[in-house]
């Protein structure tokens, strides 16, 4: 039997830990793997032509029409995360293109849960303006806050958040999460759900764990920020678009939060003139919530078992962003489906 190895590009590994990873020899033994020293738009059609499978590092390429019109044999996109916010989904069903999402959670989820407690304290103690009274030659007595003995509001109870909940209570947190709408208020893990409105007027700090849908878009309206705690901190290490940019730089500036600490923004890169960027009392991180040298081993150990799986045609649906289609991934042909 003629066994041919499906060729694969390695998309966007800037820092070099997906190619010099344990996973990465498992990928060169499974498939023709080319390791991409630049963008994907500035490779020649002509090299894309034969590309049956490529492995993205999280959302740095997108996956539109013209993109899978550049790789008419793409059949698998190996995705380094729990969802495909930047792959044209309806056009790779249409296409009969499989996208298989990340299986592998404990680096990444670590990293994003320490974060997030970094985030917090960086704000609470009002790192922002002591490091800028520090360059500036000055030794400031600035009064910040603790952690111990405040209440955590948690946005989103799903793996993160509940995690979230855990390490709050290690720091001797009194800890609370929302009551989605139609929910429990009586939870099995202890956590007290509350409306949305108590929430956001008790807690201390409010901790956004939410992946980014129709519910959740825009779901902190000026109006909701507003009605926040004074004195209070937002962490947002989930995704920009949940909360309402312009309301959170008016109440920032005017109450009543006191600060904010965030790893992710409505449009990315921040723009060089977003007002985030010159507020005092705002922490900024350049959404590295995910990018730890831990998680980009399992990036790569997790897309060689996909893989793996995916030519022996046993790829678990459940790890698929919709069904594979029936002739893909058959045992008899190494990268699928014959063309």
């Amino acid at each position: 039997m003629n066994r041919v190895r499906p060729k694969l590009f390695l998309l966007d590994d800037w820092e070099g830990r997906i190619r010099s990873a344990p996973g990465a020899r498992r990928l060169a033994e499974l498939a023709e793997l080319t390791v991409l020293d630049r963008p994907l738009a500035e490779v020649p059609d002509e090299d894309l032509a034969d590309v049956r499978v490529v492995l993205a590092i999280r959302e740095r390429t997108r996956f539109d029409r013209a993109t899978f019109d550049r790789l008419p044999n793409l059949e698998l996109i190996l995705q380094t995360g729990g969802h495909a916010y930047h792959i044209d989904l309806a056009e790779a069903e249409r296409r009969g293109i499989a996208v298989a999402l990340w299986r592998s959670h404990d680096a990444c989820e670590a990293a994003m849960r320490e974060l997030t407690f970094a985030l917090a304290v960086a704000a609470l103690r009002r790192f922002p303006e002591a490091t800028r009274a520090g360059d500036g030659g000055q030794w400031p007595g600035l009064l910040g806050g603790t952690l111990r003995g405040r209440r955590l509001g948690i946005l989103g109870m799903g793996l993160q958040g509940r995690a979230v909940a855990r390490l709050a209570q290690a720091f001797d947190m009194d800890v609370v999460a929302w009551a989605r709408p139609g929910g429990s208020t009586d939870a099995a893990d202890g956590i007290p759900r509350l409306p949305m409105e108590e929430l956001l007027a008790t807690s201390d700090v409010v901790s956004i764990h939410l992946r980014l849908s129709d519910e959740s878009r825009g779901l902190l309206t000026a109006e909701r920020l507003r009605s926040m705690k004074p004195g209070s901190v937002l962490v947002n290490t989930a995704r920009g678009a949940i909360v309402d940019e312009d309301a959170l730089v008016e109440v920032l500036r005017n109450g009543p939060l006191r600060a904010a600490g965030l790893d992710v923004f409505a449009h990315e890169p921040l723009p060089a003139d977003s007002p985030l960027r010159s507020l005092p009392n705002v922490v900024l991180t350049p959404h590295i919530g995910w990018t730890v040298e831990e998680a980009f081993a399992e990036f790569a150990e997790g897309a060689a078992g996909q893989l793996e799986d995916y030519l022996a045609g046993k790829l678990d649906p459940a790890e698929l962003r919709f069904p594979l289609p029936a002739d893909r991934g058959r045992p008899d042909l190494v990268g699928g489906v014959a063309r």
